[in-house]
């Protein structure tokens, strides 16, 4: 793995410690048939932490990025996300989610990279699901998508450049954007759930994909299709070329960022996420980034 400076591990927002929510006239727009819903999320902070898959071993993890709740760390609970700490989301404490991804380490001299900010999806997917047919996410939810162990151009993920005419710059590998253009990372996760689990030993198990355009019968409730957008400013040319994943365990002489995952635990306040799903989602409607579609919005 890349060696990390850990005195050099950036600093991020503060966070917001209260419900952020207010009326509003503007409606949902169109869509393309597919319900949407998304949100936005400061970085927060950095660790060598897991909740979910070292809970209570702090230190034990690689170094990841934290989005969200800014109390997550390696003793975090369903409860203690859902609870306490404040959040870096647009709409704050009413989505105390906690959203993590492997640090971006620059390899020249050992420095995580800070994370610009987070975009959230929320939606119904382009899988074949009905919109009317997706379901909240129940409390206490999380899993994961990808495998930190992976070495290899195939997962859940993907990496593209935006902006500065080089948005054709698409690929399993970490891109070599150009100067004033983003780095995205995207994590696609599962949106199938097994209708029982909140959770499973490999954390992906409860779990599944849809196929053949419909959840399979062993996971046949419909939750809502999280992508994870984490997005880097390129300020220097070539930059991109000394990075790899905190995660990325294999040859370097091997593409970085094979081992592209992303963890999420829900902290959702029930009443919120219940109105973007009936409103927006279930709807089939474009909710952008702040609407609950029933005359409120988060900002």
């Amino acid at each position: 793995m890349p060696v990390v400076d850990a005195k050099k591990i950036p600093t991020g927002a503060s966070g917001f410690d209260i419900e952020r929510v207010m009326t509003t006239a503007e409606k949902p727009g169109k869509s393309d048939g597919t319900g949407n819903f998304r949100t936005v999320c400061d970085f927060t902070h950095m660790a060598f932490d897991d909740p979910i898959v070292y809970p209570g071993q702090s230190g034990k993890s690689h170094l990841h990025a934290f989005f969200g709740n800014t109390g997550t760390n390696a003793n975090s609970t369903a409860d203690s996300i859902a609870n306490t700490g404040k959040s870096s989301c647009r709409g704050g404490t009413v989505n105390r989610s906690a959203y993590w991804v492997p640090a971006m380490i620059d390899t020249l001299n050992g420095v995580p990279v800070k994370p610009a900010s987070a975009g959230i999806y929320y939606k119904t997917g382009y899988t074949g699901i009905d919109a009317k047919n997706v379901q909240p996410f129940p409390a206490g939810m999380r899993m994961i998508a990808g495998d930190a162990k992976n070495a290899a151009p195939n997962g859940p993920f993907r990496y593209k450049c935006v902006g500065k005419g080089a948005d054709k710059m698409v690929g399993k590998s970490i891109q070599n954007c150009p100067v004033g253009a983003e780095l995205w990372q995207e994590v696609f996760f599962p949106q199938c759930w097994d209708g029982v689990n909140l959770d499973s030993p490999d954390h992906k198990s409860h779990m599944a994909y849809p196929t053949n355009r419909a959840c399979p019968a062993t996971h046949p409730v419909p939750l809502l299709d999280i992508t994870y957008n984490i997005i880097y400013t390129i300020t220097e040319a070539d930059s991109p070329l000394r990075w790899r994943l905190a995660s990325d365990n294999y040859d370097k002489s091997m593409p970085a960022g094979y081992s592209m995952h992303g963890d999420w635990f829900n902290g959702w306040k029930s009443d919120v996420m219940n109105a973007f799903v009936k409103n927006c989602d279930q709807a089939g409607l474009d909710c952008h980034s702040h609407l609950l579609g029933d005359g409120r919005m988060i900002y």
